[in-house]
């Protein structure tokens, strides 16, 4: 592998309403801040919001690569944060499962994009569903997003053991959000651990790190501007800040099979791994 492959990664979550989209934004803000050339990906095809928390409004999105033959560059859509994003849809059913043929031509699309970016941020829908787990799939790693509330545990537990049940995913990023102090985000880290070393041989957790509630997101969130812009010196930005420190020290890793693509369009078929 050279220095010049992109990483990719995907931020996910078993529970809805954890702040992932949001976590997705910032980060990618805080990564272009390094000087990093980075594209967000909403694929929450059937209900994206990048663009909403983003306060942007895309007159093209991936519907119409499928649908309407528009091209990716005609797709990628600047901020004013210093990176792309990749806007879905909201509110269409034909989007909300991908079928084979849809995903040859957006994994061949993404490779265009190979040489000319650092880092490809994919915003995963929340849940077990196709889409959820074929792009946690297609990224070399996952950050998982929960929070402190026992259904988001039990939820981002479900969605780890059907990676690794059902595809041989054994490695994940943990970032616990809304956190009223750092014991807590420990706790849930450790309880989530537990459960995976109790019931998933094998499967390996980090810790990335915790963001704390702060009201300062609630109000970027309502003027649709990223924390890290809107309140750069508030407990949540530092975090996120701190966070994307992390994951920039993260390298990229050929597949065992020495298949290096940008995505890997074996996993099309979802073949499980050996474990």
């Amino acid at each position: 592998m050279t220095s010049r492959l992109p990483m990719v990664f995907s931020v996910t979550s078993g529970k809805g309403g954890v702040g992932k989209t949001n976590i997705s934004a910032n980060l990618a803000l805080c990564l272009a801040r390094m000087g990093k050339r980075v594209v967000l990906l909403d694929a929450d095809l059937g209900l994206a919001n990048v663009d909403v928390v983003l306060g942007l409004a895309p007159k093209l999105n991936l519907f119409h690569l499928f649908h309407e033959g528009v091209t990716l560059d005609q797709i990628l859509l600047d901020t004013p944060y210093g990176f792309r994003i990749l806007p879905a849809s909201s509110g269409v059913a034909e989007m909300v499962s991908l079928d084979t043929g849809q995903k040859l031509d957006l994994l061949a699309s993404m490779d265009a994009l190979e040489g000319d970016i650092d880092y490809l941020i994919v915003d995963t829908g929340a849940g077990i569903n196709e889409n959820v787990l074929y792009f946690n799939l297609a990224a070399q790693e996952r950050l998982l997003v929960l929070t402190p509330e026992p259904t988001s545990l039990t939820d981002a537990y479900a969605l780890v053991k059907v990676l690794k049940n059902q595809h041989g995913v054994e490695r994940f990023r943990v970032l616990v959000n809304m956190v009223k102090e750092p014991r807590q985000a420990k706790e849930t880290f450790v309880r989530l651990s537990e459960a995976c070393d109790h019931f998933l041989s094998g499967v390996s957790l980090d810790l990335v790190g915790s963001i704390p509630q702060d009201p300062a997101v609630k109000k970027a969130v309502v003027q649709q501007t990223p924390v890290c812009e809107h309140a750069p010196d508030s407990p949540a930005s530092k975090a996120l800040g701190a966070a994307a420190q992390t994951i920039s020290a993260w390298k990229t890793t050929a597949r065992t099979d020495g298949n290096i693509k940008f995505f890997w369009k074996k996993l099309l078929f979802h073949e499980p791994s050996v474990a």
